[in-house]
């Protein structure tokens, strides 16, 4: 090794978590691309080892089944390092996750209010916790269960009627911040 060269340290996994339709998936990949790290969404990864959509675990094996699932994906089932990871809306409020993402990285929350998570997800049939008859009754529950967990998981923003590039590029801000502080010195 050359010692007038910096030594290269890899850069801290992030993980976004929070409530289905906050913008994990798309966040996630634009600030990916921004950031020149790997993006991996949980739940496709799921999806693929399972063999089948998650409405189907769901269904077949139960939502008991899906968050041992999640936690077998955060426990061995990514890269070590180098990733921005879009988790599962409930990922967190198992016991121990929200501790064992930041011990993997760094964990950002995102929020949005139940009518904008509702015009996020009305299109989407993958959404299992919401294939109910009032679907935003059923968001606000959710959310009053989860949000003391969400808000534990680690730094929190919003994403209400903010334009994605914005979103972006506070996280990014962070991002660097955060793994520059976790980088080891000379």
């Amino acid at each position: 090794m050359n010692p007038s060269r910096p030594r290269k340290t890899p850069r801290p996994n992030l993980y976004l978590v929070g409530f289905m339709g906050t913008g994990k998936t798309t966040v996630g990949r634009a600030l990916a691309r921004r950031l020149r790290l790997q993006f991996v969404d949980s739940d496709q990864v799921i999806e693929e080892q399972a063999g089948k959509p998650i409405p189907q675990i769901f269904a077949e094996e139960g939502e008991a089944h899906f968050r041992a699932l999640e936690r077998a994906f955060i426990e061995s089932g990514h890269p070590a390092h180098g990733c921005v990871v879009a988790c599962g809306g409930g990922l967190v409020t198992q016991p121990g996750m929200a501790e064992a993402l930041k011990a993997r990285g760094v964990v950002v929350c995102l929020f949005a209010s139940p009518q904008t998570i509702l015009k996020r997800t009305s299109a989407n049939a993958n959404r299992p916790l919401l294939n109910v008859p009032d679907p935003e009754a059923r968001i606000r529950e959710l959310l009053a269960q989860r949000e003391p967990a969400y808000l534990r998981a680690g730094t929190c923003i919003y994403t209400d009627q903010r334009p994605l590039a914005d979103v972006v590029a506070h996280l990014e801000r962070f991002y660097r911040r955060f793994a520059t502080r976790a980088s080891p010195g000379p």
